[in-house]
């Protein structure tokens, strides 16, 4: 038996298949169907009867007619709107609705304006160094703010006054060095807290609270908030700075 479907022909043994009448009136081949109604297009070619043992075997040929070659439907497009994958993307500018998908809170340039910062003024006298440079590192970064963000400048302006006075635990007085280095071979000089302490007072407060802001570009603007005095007066009283609030108890030296 041979079937041919446009051009191709496959080919069976007749003794494969059982010889008997079918009574069904349509059938199926391969998962196509077919009404057994139209015989006319099989043809069934064998060899006499009589002769069973010295003829060829019979071959079935079963034409298919053509497919049909209607045009497959083009599926129409759907709006962007009700396509389900486009159910995340990010609302377009007519949308008037509240925004439910970005609820984190950025501050503005509005929310951190220099000129409505607040202004801390502090006495370091008999303070410790180490506590009283951590107090004025967080109000500098606006830790103490519920707006506090990492990378913006929220902190507000710290004075530091009688900055010869601060103190300091121990025997670091003569056991802490400051190093500095004038780029040249053998440039580098080294002093204690107490030789530097007489010569610029203002600077051992200014190391260590440069030690606790972030390295970089924010680092270097909220250094510029600190302003160390040394001796009890300020030329900033038109900020009318207000007292610096301390809550470490033992920011005071213990004698």
């Amino acid at each position: 038996m041979a079937l041919l479907c446009g051009s191709a022909s496959v080919t069976f043994p007749s003794s494969s298949f059982p010889r008997h009448t079918h009574t069904n009136t349509s059938s199926s081949f391969a998962g196509l169907q077919f009404p057994l109604q139209n015989l006319s297009s099989l043809s069934l070619s064998s060899s006499s009867s009589s002769s069973s043992s010295n003829t060829k075997p019979r071959t079935l040929r079963i034409h298919c007619q053509q497919e049909d070659s209607s045009p497959v439907p083009v599926p129409v497009p759907v709006p962007p709107e009700q396509d389900p994958r486009f159910l995340c993307v990010e609302p377009e500018p007519r949308f008037k609705g509240p925004d439910i998908w970005n609820k984190t809170w950025y501050p503005k340039a509005a929310d951190h304006v220099n000129t409505e910062k607040t202004w801390y003024v502090v006495d370091a006298t008999d303070k410790v160094l180490g506590r009283l440079a951590s107090t004025i590192a967080i109000h500098i970064r606006g830790k103490n703010l519920e707006t506090y963000t990492p990378s913006v400048d929220m902190g507000a302006f710290v004075i530091v006054v009688n900055a010869e006075k601060v103190a300091v635990s121990g025997k670091k007085r003569t056991q802490k060095l400051y190093r500095r280095h004038s780029g040249r071979p053998g440039g580098m000089t080294v002093e204690t807290f107490a030789q530097l302490q007489n010569r610029i007072p203002e600077r051992i407060i200014e190391h260590a609270v440069r030690g606790m802001l972030p390295k970089g570009r924010l680092g270097r603007r909220l250094f510029t908030h600190l302003k160390v005095y040394e001796g009890p007066d300020h030329p900033h009283a038109a900020q009318k700075p207000i007292e610096l609030p301390i809550q470490d108890k033992r920011i005071h030296l213990q004698r």
